[in-house]
């Protein structure tokens, strides 16, 4: 099982720290941030399993980025608070919030929450009669963002993702490069359409990583890309 990796949005520096020695002390990759900026991007960019995110952050409201984040990804989200009124705790969980924790905070209580999110999480997608796709031996778990070639994991980006869902769903189909864009963007259209030519070069890579002879995503002058068996 790979190790699950914990994002930690939180200005507090001393706050901070301490969630980042006990999540790694009980096995979780860590990556922090002290601000809002950069969140959204590094989200879609990464696989994470779980967020805890401040509420009040020096440059946006934690709110706001969980809404954004729940416009595009299912991603469990804790929220940190200084607030303790009801309407704070009720607005966090309309807005997409998994579960609310009030400081000052035992770090433990933390890590206890952390682990039952994703235990229900996981039961979740466990009890969930999920998409799975099986084709040209990749099999892909659209619930659980697993996708293995040849029974080997490949670690894709969310980006990533999408694109070779697009892909393995419409085998031999021809997609232009903007109706990539459109599907593995659906939170933003201001992103060149180039972006896609690096997203299917690092899929590549990673399936050469298992099968250095697998050509499988196909290059149509003038139109885009298709997958395919056959050139």
């Amino acid at each position: 099982m790979k190790q699950q990796k914990i994002l930690i949005v939180e200005d507090e520096g001393h706050i901070a720290e301490v969630l980042i020695a006990y999540c790694k002390n009980n096995g979780y990759l860590v990556e922090h941030f002290n601000s809002g900026k950069g969140v959204i991007d590094y989200i879609n960019d990464n696989t994470i399993d779980l967020m805890l995110l401040d509420l009040m952050l020096p440059d946006t409201d934690g709110l706001e980025i969980c809404k954004q984040v729940r416009a595009f990804s299912s991603l469990p989200i804790i929220m940190l608070t200084a607030k303790t009124e009801e309407i704070d705790k009720l607005l966090g969980l309309e807005f997409g919030a998994d579960d609310y924790i009030c400081k000052p905070f035992s770090p433990r209580e933390v890590i206890a929450r952390i682990k039952a999110v994703l235990r229900r999480t996981m039961e979740a997608h466990e009890n969930d009669h999920s998409q799975s796709i099986k084709q040209a031996e990749f099999e892909m778990k659209v619930a659980e963002h697993e996708v293995t070639f040849k029974g080997k994991f490949l670690d894709l980006t969310p980006r990533e993702f999408l694109i070779l869902q697009l892909f393995l769903e419409h085998n031999g189909r021809v997609f232009s490069r903007n109706e990539i864009l459109m599907h593995a963007y659906q939170d933003t259209l201001d992103i060149s359409d180039r972006n896609i030519d690096t997203h299917i070069k690092n899929i590549r890579k990673k399936i050469n990583e298992v099968d250095a002879k697998a050509d499988l995503i196909h290059s149509v002058y003038g139109v885009g890309y298709k997958f395919s068996k056959q050139a």
